[in-house]
């Protein structure tokens, strides 16, 4: 069966395989084992220690119980840009308009802030191919929403999703073409890199502090502003469903889009409950999305009652696989039938 639980030390040659499958792209999965050990130590940490909304990361594996093989990870950071800022193009316009000679032009504009700062993100959502096209997608981004609902205290009043931009069929990025390598001077997936080891001071001291007119860019860049990889579009499409929506705010590198929500109008944070086992068996006939409460030992999966083998089809095997007692409660909600596949 399919269930998500909290990373573990022991985890590592596992993630590090999943994110070797990703083909790049992913800032806050990269395929590189010392970068992901010291990602899931911070993680392992944050499980732990923290109590309050603070840095922090937790991150969520998916595994195939029968096999012990993880298929998917997810991560949520608590609390991003407090160590260092974070950095986002706002997509705006700027009216140049002369009255005395009739003249009136809006020009788009991208400009460099870090208004996310304190946000708490999701990030790091990935699903192994073999495992896409199902609910296993679904399942895995949506657990995260019943751990911020569950464990309200960790997280901001806002959540952010910054969604992988568009690649050519060659893996590169139109949008650093056309802008970034102008001003760095590296390749794309090094800059890319950087990033994900958090090492940001490049961008404050390489990037301009002003407007810049995207009409200066050539077409291909301008046209993939906002734009997402062709594999994220599933993530796009579940995050809308739950409330996320693209307030024009851009990634520096690629232009993928940054999705926002307040948590207290995300639908699965919104509209989730505390139930018993008797009230879980009355919504028999709806697939669930299904939480135990505890932090430490954190556990979600689905309730199917459709013969989906790789999910509990009753209460009996709901509370074994979420290592419940039989008065115990869980988080539960509805689930929408869609799938995710990465961030």
């Amino acid at each position: 069966m399919l269930l998500i639980r909290l990373a573990q030390r022991q985890d590592l040659k596992a993630i590090v395989e999943l994110a070797q499958s990703s083909g790049g792209g992913l800032t806050n999965l990269p395929a590189d084992e010392a970068t992901i050990a010291a990602k899931l130590a911070r993680a392992v940490d944050t499980h732990q220690h923290l109590t309050d909304h603070g840095d922090g990361l937790f991150w969520f594996v998916l595994e195939e119980t029968q096999s012990r093989r993880l298929v998917g990870v997810a991560g949520i950071e608590s609390a991003i840009g407090l160590d260092q800022a974070c950095y986002t193009y706002r997509v705006s316009t700027i009216v140049h308009a002369s009255k005395t000679l009739g003249v009136y032009h809006q020009f788009p504009t991208l400009f460099l802030t870090s208004d996310h700062s304190g946000c708490s993100e999701l990030c790091s959502l990935y699903l192994h191919p073999d495992f896409r096209r199902s609910q296993a997608g679904a399942l895995l981004s949506k657990s995260r929403f019943l751990f911020i609902a569950q464990f309200r205290q960790l997280f901001a009043d806002k959540l952010i999703a910054e969604l992988r931009g568009y690649l050519d069929d060659n893996g590169n990025s139109p949008f650093w073409e056309g802008l970034g390598r102008h001003f760095f001077d590296i390749e794309f997936t090094q800059a890319d890199y950087l990033t994900a080891l958090n090492q940001k001071q490049f961008i404050a001291e390489l990037m301009p502090r002003y407007p810049f007119y995207t009409r200066f860019l050539p077409a291909s860049a301008r046209q993939v502003i906002g734009k997402v990889h062709r594999q994220t579009e599933p993530a796009k499409r579940l995050l809308e469903h739950e409330g996320f929506r693209y307030e024009g705010c851009v990634d520096i590198f690629d232009a993928g889009p940054t999705l926002e929500c307040y948590a207290n109008r995300v639908r699965a944070i919104r509209d989730s409950y505390l139930a018993s086992q008797l009230q879980v068996e009355a919504l028999h006939g709806y697939p669930l999305l299904v939480a135990n409460p505890h932090r430490a030992e954190f556990r979600c999966t689905l309730l199917m009652p459709l013969g989906d083998d790789r999910f509990p089809a009753d209460t009996a095997q709901l509370w074994h696989l979420l290592q419940l007692d039989a008065q115990d409660k869980v988080r539960c909600i509805v689930l929408n039938r869609e799938a995710s596949q990465d961030e």
